[in-house]
């Protein structure tokens, strides 16, 4: 068995020639994406594409054209919980993106992950925190989740969105709405 760290992270077994992926994203756990700008996901917060029964993919690096599983394929199973997004996939090991992810996890490069997600209109609650500001995901479209290198959430091996601030929106294909609130 592989453990990419003792939190929420990635954990792959080989079981009958097949390589499963399981993985934990905890809702409530707090990250800085910026000085002074923390972010949360609240429970239930990507609930409305789970339950619709909607095509999530899991990708290599949030990149389509290198996936991983879907549930539209079958070989993503996704359980949305009080504490956290339960993932579950089956790896095919016949692609070479496949492999190469495999490889990288078991040298320890690949650990987190990273979903992907458009936030609701309405679905975002900001408030002070300390010098900055504190805001927390309440209801979001997730699109995809991406095995990644560089988790923004530590604690649970989430990877960052890349922000910088004043720059243009990260992230091709997906809006990021925090932009507009920037101090």
């Amino acid at each position: 068995m592989l453990w990419g760290a003792s939190l929420g992270a990635l954990e792959l077994r080989s079981e009958g020639g097949a390589t499963r992926l399981r993985a934990l994203f905890p809702y409530g756990a707090e990250t800085e994406l910026a000085p002074g700008r923390r972010e949360a996901v609240a429970p239930g917060a990507f609930a409305s594409r789970i339950e619709a029964g909607e095509d999530i993919h899991l990708l290599s690096g949030h990149d389509y054209a290198k996936p991983l599983a879907s549930r539209g394929a079958r070989s993503l199973v996704l359980r949305d919980t009080d504490t956290g997004l339960e993932i579950e996939a089956e790896i095919d090991t016949g692609t070479s993106w496949a492999r190469d992810f495999l490889a990288a996890h078991k040298a320890g490069l690949i650990t987190g992950l990273s979903p992907g997600f458009r936030v609701l209109p309405g679905g975002e609650r900001i408030e002070p925190r300390g010098d900055g500001l504190l805001r927390t995901v309440t209801a979001a479209e997730l699109f995809e989740l991406s095995a990644v290198t560089m988790p923004a959430y530590p604690q649970a091996q989430i990877t960052a969105r890349a922000w910088t601030p004043g720059g243009p929106a990260p992230g091709a294909g997906l809006a990021r709405s925090f932009y507009r609130w920037r101090v």
